[in-house]
């Protein structure tokens, strides 16, 4: 009869920070393998820590803490499979991103990762060592070998090694956030990597919401050749035990459950609640308000925000001035019942006949312009924080990338808020997820079914009403045109001449390019949002708040 090796996968969501929880986790997840036989039970990337840590590795007592509850985590799982951990190692001159390996009581390898990412969210150089290469770990009948993450992401480096020394098996333990179709380029680099080495590799990835990141979850394994054996649900917890048999050919996986990913509008629709579920779960909130204008924007935000933490969490605040139309107040009363939400009229004129007295000896002669109409925003914006403070329930802002890139948002005022959980979407798809989630419904929305947004809201003219009949294209570019260019300068650093040669006028790139840089200094204090791509503002893109440069080509 042949060799058989069981090893227990384990998809699960850490808290940073939290080591005490995300040890239990891994214990309770190590009894799971133990009780069905497991050789191995593997965890992720960092899981003691949660993930990222950013410059919280960086303090002592953070390390050391962690690693002294990894060390008595293997006291505790003495009797029954080894198991594998991510977490820090400090050798008393350096510090690692680390993945231990506890078999009968102790600590017996410490695998350390060799190659640190420095893109995208990603800035590993600056806080950890790049190690040596190792070989495998032996693990009852297997010689593990072990590619920490971006380990694997690299041809003939890491896992080369690990197989040239005589790895049987491949595991990539893994915290890779999500961007769109994220899971198509792990899946190539992952083939590639067998392709090379002629060996089975797991790819098991990290589950939950971290500040603007999601793990999105998505675990696969793959045998010789690329032939897929397992692939498990994104943005859902698992533990999966996977069997391997020692062949003819050499170790192969055997096959288990392939699950069906939903397609790129579901993928950024889960990330949005849970990138909302989590932040607010793991920072101690329980329930958000927000201001519901009756537009498209607040209108996605509320939905995301009922199918996150359920409708009866959720507080919608109708804040009208003298400029808000009879359809925006039918709007928004429309969505808030429709999702089942708390729904408060706030009017705001008394607030702001009050301010303006206040003011009018210093603007005494001076012609209204946008300072009155800021005003409201900011009135709105501090009643609205008023609310939050006295309710303790965290505030939501609701601009799409579009008006986060060129700063049509008021500062201290409908920017005001927590979290933004379409921070990364521009308002052209905003449009298509507000189609969609009106006609699709999942067993993971705590919010209703059916049309929850009213098709007016979708199709009308957006506007901020800050002024009679205004219009967002009395200010912007049509959308259509304006995400288009966006794209261009923001996710693919095109240049001007570039987007001029893709058939777009001049000056209306010139201006767009102008509103981006200089509202750049709206960003460094605007709340953290969802990340669905890779030019997500915050960590994917780091520009200078003070900027003289202009692309003049």
């Amino acid at each position: 009869m042949p060799d058989t090796f069981r090893l227990t996968l384990a998809q699960l969501n850490p808290v940073v920070g939290d080591l005490a929880a995300n040890i239990d986790q891994a214990r309770d997840a190590w009894t799971v393998g133990r009780d069905a036989g497991a050789d191995f039970v593997a965890l992720t990337e960092m899981f003691s820590t949660g993930y990222q840590v950013q410059d919280l590795i960086m303090k002592p007592a953070f390390v050391a803490d962690a690693m002294a509850r990894i060390e008595a985590l293997a006291a505790e799982c003495a009797d029954g499979p080894a198991l594998g951990i991510g977490g820090p190692y400090w050798d008393g001159n350096d510090l690692f991103n680390a993945y231990y390996v506890l078999q009968g009581g102790k600590i017996t390898a410490r695998v350390l990762k060799q190659k640190l990412p420095n893109e995208t969210v990603f800035d590993e150089v600056r806080l950890y060592t790049a190690a040596n290469p190792q070989g495998p770990v032996s693990i009852g009948p297997v010689r593990l070998g072990i590619a920490i993450c971006e380990d694997a992401w690299h041809a003939e480096a890491v896992c080369e090694t690990l197989a040239e020394t005589g790895s049987q098996i491949i595991l990539v333990p893994n915290g890779s956030p999500y961007y769109r179709e994220k899971f198509d380029v792990r899946m190539n680099h992952m083939v590639a990597r067998v392709v090379e080495t002629g060996l089975p590799l797991v790819y098991l990835n990290m589950l939950g919401g971290q500040d603007d990141q999601v793990f999105d979850g998505g675990t696969f394994a793959l045998n010789p050749g690329g032939a897929l054996a397992l692939k498990l649900p994104v943005f859902e917890p698992a533990i999966t035990h996977l069997d391997f048999e020692d062949t003819d050919d050499g170790w192969r996986a055997i096959a288990g459950p392939i699950a069906d990913h939903p397609d790129a509008w579901e993928q950024d629709y889960a990330t949005m609640v849970m990138a909302l579920r989590d932040y607010l779960r793991k920072s101690g909130f329980s329930k958000v308000l927000l201001g519901l204008s009756g537009g498209i924007d607040s209108a996605i935000v509320a939905t995301i925000a009922a199918d996150a933490i359920g409708p009866q969490n959720v507080r919608c605040v109708m804040l009208p001035s003298e400029y808000t139309s009879q359809a925006s107040l039918d709007d928004a009363q429309a969505v808030a019942d429709a999702l089942g939400c708390t729904y408060d009229y706030v009017p705001i004129g008394p607030s702001r006949a009050a301010v303006t007295e206040t003011l009018a000896p210093f603007f005494d002669g001076l012609k209204p312009d946008t300072t009155e109409e800021n005003i409201q925003s900011r009135l709105r914006g501090l009643l609205l924080m008023a609310m939050s403070n006295k309710f303790g329930e965290m505030l939501l802002t609701t601009g799409n990338k579009s008006e986060v890139a060129v700063g049509y948002a008021t500062i201290y005022g409908d920017m005001s808020g927590g979290y933004n959980p379409i921070k990364d979407m521009y308002k052209t798809r905003v449009f298509e997820t507000c189609r969609w989630r009106n006609a699709n419904h999942r067993d993971w929305m705590m919010g209703p079914a059916g049309a929850v947004i009213p098709a007016n809201i979708i199709d009308k003219p957006p506007s901020a009403e800050l002024r009679a009949d205004q219009k967002d294209e009395d200010s912007l570019p049509p959308y259509d045109v304006l995400d288009a260019i966006l794209t261009g300068l923001v996710d693919d650093e095109k240049s001007v001449a570039d987007l001029v040669a893709d058939g777009f006028e001049r000056a209306t790139v010139k201006r767009v390019e102008h509103l981006i840089y200089i509202s750049e200094y709206k960003r460094f204090q605007s709340a953290p949002g969802a990340r669905l791509t890779r030019r997500a503002f915050w960590l994917d893109r780091r520009y200078p708040i003070v900027n003289r440069w202009r692309d003049e080509i």
